[in-house]
């Protein structure tokens, strides 16, 4: 199946403000980028057809894989000067490189990639921030078996605050983490058919216009996961994921546990 990555937002919770600053999917994490983190996920399970929906700082993320350096995360032998791989990582990859406009909102820019989906009964989306050991194989076999116009993968709350309860009188009669309350948020991981542009308007958005109006016709599908799910909206998020990946703790890198 086709995977198509939201990368081409401005990401300013990330960045530091400066106009030389990197897209947020560009940011290290060990010695690779988010979107490649991302991107190896799908591949691990064979999903290797890749569409990048660009905008803000697109060059950089071109840059990348036009000088991609195979070395960096492959064990390789020199011979002769020669350098010879002994495993790649993006060789049976295919990525499309379009650009979806510097400030549209994600349903737009997956409206103008849809020429890119001809012929996709279903195709992958996702944000290319996100980090999972989700069993996307499950994910897909559950949407598939229903009749569905969008599946989301839905996370509880990653925050750290409480909700309290109070009685008459301000009296605290309860605490509770917002992580155990019985909420769900968006966790991307997104399998989607034709019928979502049916939902999207002009400039219009996936999860506000798209997935709304499929859940009011009860052709929205939830995938609940309580397992491994970080994003990186902010730089204490990536910095606290590079320091667990230094560690040796990157629980989403299946390629490497399956190996």
């Amino acid at each position: 199946m086709k995977v198509v990555l939201f990368c081409g937002g401005y990401g300013t919770r990330m960045r530091s403000g400066t106009p030389g600053d990197v897209p947020k999917p560009m940011q290290l994490v060990g010695p690779r980028p988010l979107i490649w983190h991302v991107m190896r996920y799908y591949a691990h399970f064979g999903h290797t057809e890749f569409i990048l929906c660009l905008g803000y700082g697109a060059h950089h993320i071109k840059d990348f894989f036009l000088n991609y350096q195979e070395t960096t995360s492959n064990d390789f032998v020199l011979r002769g000067g020669q350098v010879e791989l002994l495993s790649t990582d993006i060789s049976d990859w295919s990525i499309s490189f379009v650009q979806t406009g510097i400030d549209s909102p994600i349903g737009e820019r997956l409206r103008r990639v849809r020429e890119h989906l001809d012929g996709e009964e279903m195709f992958l989306a996702n944000y290319a921030d996100v980090l999972t050991d989700a069993p996307l194989p499950e994910i897909i076999d559950r949407f598939a078996a229903s009749d569905a116009g969008a599946s989301m993968m839905v996370v509880p709350p990653a925050e750290t605050f409480h909700c309290i309860e109070v009685e008459d009188g301000w009296s605290v009669t309860d605490v509770t983490p917002v992580s155990k309350m019985p909420l769900w948020v968006n966790g991307g991981y997104f399998v989607l058919r034709q019928d979502v542009f049916d939902h999207i308007p002009e400039n219009g958005d996936l999860v506000g216009d798209g997935c709304v109006g499929l859940a009011k016709q009860g052709r929205m599908l939830a995938y609940p996961y309580r397992g491994y799910w970080r994003p990186t909206d902010t730089v204490k998020e990536r910095v606290a994921l590079d320091e667990a990946y230094s560690r040796g703790e990157h629980p989403w890198a299946l390629w490497e546990r399956d190996a």
